[in-house]
């Protein structure tokens, strides 16, 4: 959610592996549940986008389906790599909505350094810098794909730390305790390592962080090899390897929480794009992300797929 790739704005014109492919239709068999009741958007020739990773490509899928149960004619486009490629779809009008993140709209495409620590006051800023950029932000659902620090049961056993403050307060009293591994992005950046550090009165000494890739981050907290890492907290190898997140009592991370982001003109055609996605955002939460997101990166499933049995499950659409 926090990489990004070359745009030249305007006529949209976008480096390579950037930008939108010419996308397929949604050809789902699906009908209202209590999502697109009256089919209030029969009629309407919609496209979604989503960047290239797999919450990303499943919150996609999610927008469509309620776009086609609501009556509309739905072009997937999802799946651009990287960040700008996405948001300047929307932007431009070559695509008329995605689930995108607070913080990364906040920190990355407007352009601010300092995070808003409440979530809601976080999404009524990026709403409204955004109107002026021609985006709509619907309200936000209580995903929160923002960075955590977790451990393998053994170790939430033996130490029983359940919040940051209580990480720190180990580091203290028993500093060879608290290994840590972490990405080399994570272990430098303002919002990362160093910050959480300040915020929690913690001094990790140089030996006690290992930096490594994301991937290999996950099997050697599973194995124990380090004490705590750094995970994202929707991420489906949390709950696959019931790893214990600790929870950030100081609310030092920013607030990535998904919303869908509408095009304003799209939205003054069709304004019942926001009650057609409201019990679709409502739903969303740390808990389903993981779930459904190891469905598809450990489980092998297809993200569209694991959308829509979800949304039947839910009783979103039938």
């Amino acid at each position: 959610m926090r990489r990004t790739c070359l745009v030249t704005v305007g006529a949209l014109i976008v480096a390579s592996g950037c930008g939108l492919t010419s996308g397929s239709p949604m050809v789902d068999d699906v009908s209202p549940g209590t999502v697109g009741k009256g089919e209030p958007l029969k009629g309407a020739h919609l496209t979604v986008t989503s960047k290239e990773f797999t919450e990303q490509l499943v919150l996609g899928a999610m927008m469509g389906i309620a776009f086609e149960a609501a009556g509309a004619d739905v072009l997937d486009r999802t799946g651009i790599q990287g960040s700008i490629g996405a948001r300047e779809a929307v932007k431009s009008g070559d695509a008329d909505g995605m689930y995108e993140y607070t913080g990364t709209a906040w920190i990355t495409y407007l352009g601010n350094s300092k995070p808003i620590t409440d979530p809601l006051k976080q999404w009524q800023a990026v709403r409204d810098a955004d109107l002026k950029n021609g985006i709509t932000w619907l309200p936000p659902s209580a995903l929160n794909n923002t960075y955590a620090l977790a451990m393998n049961q053994a170790n939430f056993k033996k130490y029983g730390t359940k919040t940051l403050s209580e990480v720190a307060a180990l580091a203290k009293k028993d500093p060879g305790a608290v290994t840590v591994c972490v990405e080399s992005e994570f272990a430098n950046r303002a919002d990362g390592l160093p910050g959480m550090e300040k915020a929690y009165g913690m001094s990790l000494p140089a030996k006690n962080i290992t930096q490594m890739d994301t991937g290999i981050i996950y099997t050697q907290v599973k194995k124990g090899s380090c004490t705590y890492g750094e995970v994202f907290t929707t991420d489906g190898r949390i709950k696959s390897m019931n790893l214990a997140v600790m929870a950030d009592d100081k609310k030092f991370f920013p607030n990535y929480n998904a919303a869908p982001e509408i095009n304003t003109k799209a939205l003054k055609k069709w304004p019942a794009i926001a009650r057609v996605l409201a019990p679709v955002t409502k739903k969303l939460n740390n808990t389903v992300a993981r779930t459904l997101n190891a469905k598809v990166d450990v489980d092998g499933e297809d993200p569209h797929q694991v959308a829509l049995d979800w949304m039947k499950a839910e009783g979103l659409v039938k």
